[in-house]
């Protein structure tokens, strides 16, 4: 069994982290009061109980109600600019090499910041983290995902046209989130589309409170190059927990293709995927060959690192040293990264660190 201290000596990647999910509680008290905005606390420790226990109702919906809270926390650049350099500063003290930004610049613009304005600052807060993590001895390459929130009235292309305007800047792709029951994936068809015809990366959340038709939507006609969760795939296998499952057609395509599943265990258990970790499918499909990477969704609303995360799964399905370097490599390959930048990280950090530490267990 690995614990938490082994784990975050080892390089790690985080594909399916929000942005406005992962602040410090004394952060949020800071800037709320700065913006006049009620909190339920105003105690660090008790406000980030707060959160957890918010968001530990078993409904995606509930779950999301947290988030006005720390969106109202970043209304300002000089907000938004600590937040990303926090955000880049605490994943590297996790052991984070890699890491994407998700969050909605469209959230963000209560006090007057423009669309373009808003992406640029986290963009600087990004650049100061990374700076300083390297000043400090802990390497860290970040970027941002801008998304659109799926639950809009009228989707537009706007969020996607920014997506594409930054992408040499760093933006490294896009992505839908929000409520996911009754907001299919292609009431954003039209980003989509304009997204591939431009070569741009995008994810898309689905599997989560919604089931295979979700994420067969996402996959085959929106084009998703990853999958936000998709655990719910396993309804599309019979026997998943049998000696012998079969897979459906879609949930085969999905194996085949190699298409990355962005799971995030404790964030299921808040929404309700599974009651315990031990029901949770992350392991069964990993063992049947799916493309399974590990992420924390929400470091503050689920009270959780990427660290702990691993080291859970290790405790309840038995997970080691090959089992978390799968998962990373799966990870660093699924960025939205340029090829030779992820294989330089993967051969020149990823796979020494593991190669150390097993030698390390053998000694």
């Amino acid at each position: 069994m690995l614990s938490q201290e082994e784990l975050r000596a080892l390089p790690k990647v985080a594909l399916h982290d929000h942005l406005d999910g992962g602040l410090r509680p004394a952060t949020v008290i800071e800037h709320c009061a700065e913006n006049g905005h009620e909190l339920p606390t105003t105690d660090p420790g008790e406000l980030g109980r707060w959160f957890f226990e918010a968001a530990d109702s078993g409904s995606l919906v509930r779950y999301l109600e947290g988030f006005a809270h720390t969106t109202a926390a970043m209304q300002t650049r000089d907000q938004l600019v600590r937040v990303a350099r926090e955000f880049v500063l605490d994943q590297a003290a996790d052991g984070i090499i890699y890491a994407e930004a998700r969050w909605a610049p469209e959230q963000h613009l209560e006090q007057g910041l423009t669309l373009q304005a808003a992406v640029e600052a986290v963009r600087d807060g990004l650049a100061q983290g990374m700076a300083q993590a390297e000043s400090e001895g802990r390497g860290i390459v970040a970027t941002q995902l801008v998304t659109a929130m799926r639950h809009a009235e009228e989707p537009t292309t706007e969020i996607a046209e920014l997506a594409l305007a930054y992408r040499d800047d760093s933006v490294a792709g896009y992505d839908i989130a929000g409520a996911e029951l009754g907001f299919r994936p292609t009431r954003f068809q039209a980003s989509f589309d304009l997204l591939r015809r431009n070569n741009a990366h995008y994810t898309i959340h689905a599997g989560e409170a919604d089931g295979p038709d979700s994420v067969w939507e996402a996959v085959q006609l929106c084009g998703a190059q990853r999958i936000g969760h998709g655990v719910r795939i396993c309804e599309d296998i019979e026997e998943f927990w049998g000696e012998h499952p079969r897979l459906g057609r879609f949930a085969a395509f999905v194996r085949d293709q190699r298409i990355p599943l962005e799971v995030c265990p404790t964030s299921n258990l808040q929404t309700g995927v599974a009651a315990t970790l031990g029901q949770h499918p992350v392991a069964r499909l990993a063992e049947l060959g799916f493309n399974v990477t590990i992420h924390c969704d929400n470091r503050l609303m689920s009270d959780t690192s990427l660290s702990a995360e691993f080291a859970r799964l290790s405790e309840t399905f038995g997970w080691g040293l090959n089992e978390v370097e799968t998962a990373t490599v799966a990870a660093m390959r699924a960025a939205f990264l340029s090829h030779p930048e992820r294989e330089a990280l993967i051969d020149g950090l990823i796979r020494p660190a593991f190669r150390a530490a097993r030698r390390e267990v053998r000694a």
